[in-house]
């Protein structure tokens, strides 16, 4: 550090020992013997400066050593810089240390959550890629043993495999969306019939395939909501159901209401979760036991329901009991204060 910058820093000291100093020597000049006037005023401000300057070079070489591990520090490859910091010397550099330690730690938890957030979306990705890989494969097995087959079959098959791909897809595209919600949903009352309806439609081939029948009310109900963020988060769910469902299931679609909010259950007669699964069910990625035993499940599904389900300003829950049944619950809260666009 140098002198000058040093001294600049004491600016505020050196107006105040000129005005003091001024002060002393006005006083002196009105109560002073005349004849020894000027010596005094001399000798005293010339006392004064010297201790001054004593105070200031003093405190010059005492403060440099701090300063100039700063420089070396700052000029330096150092990555540990927090541990590498020198020692405060005073109440004002602890301050500003402990402020370093604070914007160190915010800083660490960003780093921290960039991170995780980095692995998540690799570890999305390699595993969508693994499963979108297998209809692909199928898709080409098809091709090569397709001498004895007719196009009907074909046709039915490359459908079902075109299906699958185009679920994949459209769910790592809402994935991708999840960060930029807020610019593309739309509050307005929709038919919660139709949407569902719609994706029962959607999903008619495996409720064939699989023998699978459903039940929904009768009477058309309506609730404030998104209808293309809602239709895939009834998608994710129905296909959970369909999946985990043995041949020959049902599916029920039952609606009620309160004064406090309607209330959207989808039950299926499926396998069910373990109950020290069920808590964790709605995480990014996680399969569980039941999870494990099914090639095709990926574990973003109810992750995505869940993370939609919540920027709406609904709520989801589950139940479920091993080998029976599994039962999600989406919650339409009542609200006078509830966006309706």
């Amino acid at each position: 550090m140098k002198f000058l910058k040093y001294v600049e820093g004491k600016r505020y000291f050196l107006i105040l020992f000129i005005i003091m100093m001024s002060f002393v020597t006005l006083m002196m000049m009105v109560s002073s013997n005349k004849e020894q006037l000027v010596g005094n005023i001399i000798y005293t401000n010339l006392g004064c400066i010297f201790l001054a300057s004593i105070y200031i070079i003093t405190g010059y070489f005492y403060h440099n050593s701090f300063y100039k591990q700063l420089n070396e520090l700052i000029n330096s490859d150092e990555k540990e810089i927090l541990e590498a910091v020198p020692q405060p010397q005073n109440y004002e550099q602890e301050l500003y240390m402990e402020l370093l330690k604070k914007v160190h730690s915010s800083y660490m938890d960003d780093i921290e959550k960039l991170y995780n957030e980095k692995k998540e979306h690799q570890d999305f990705i390699m595993s969508w890629i693994h499963e979108v890989k297998l209809p692909i494969t199928a898709s080409f097995m098809l091709m090569r043993n397709s001498a004895d087959k007719t196009v009907d079959y074909l046709v039915d098959k490359f459908e079902d495999e075109l299906h699958k791909i185009e679920n994949y897809v459209e769910q790592a595209l809402y994935y991708s969306r999840i960060d930029s919600f807020s610019k593309d949903y739309f509050i307005t009352e929709i038919s919660l019939n139709k949407v569902i309806r719609e994706s029962i439609k959607k999903h008619s081939k495996l409720f064939i395939y699989k023998r699978i029948t459903f039940t929904i009310w009768d009477e058309e109900e309506f609730v404030q909501s998104d209808s293309k963020w809602l239709s895939f988060i009834i998608d994710q769910i129905i296909s959970n159901s369909l999946k985990y469902t043995n041949d020959g299931g049902s599916i029920s679609f039952i609606f009620e209401e309160d004064s406090k909010e309607k209330l959207l259950r989808i039950k299926d007669t499926g396998i069910g979760i373990k109950p020290e699964d069920i808590n964790r069910v709605f995480e990014k990625g996680f399969t569980g036991s039941t999870g494990r035993n099914y090639s095709k499940s990926t574990g973003m599904g109810l992750y995505l329901a869940k993370q939609m389900v919540l920027k709406l300003g609904h709520n989801i829950s589950i139940q479920s009991e091993e080998g029976k049944y599994t039962m999600v619950n989406i919650h339409f809260p009542k609200a006078d204060n509830y966006y309706l666009l």
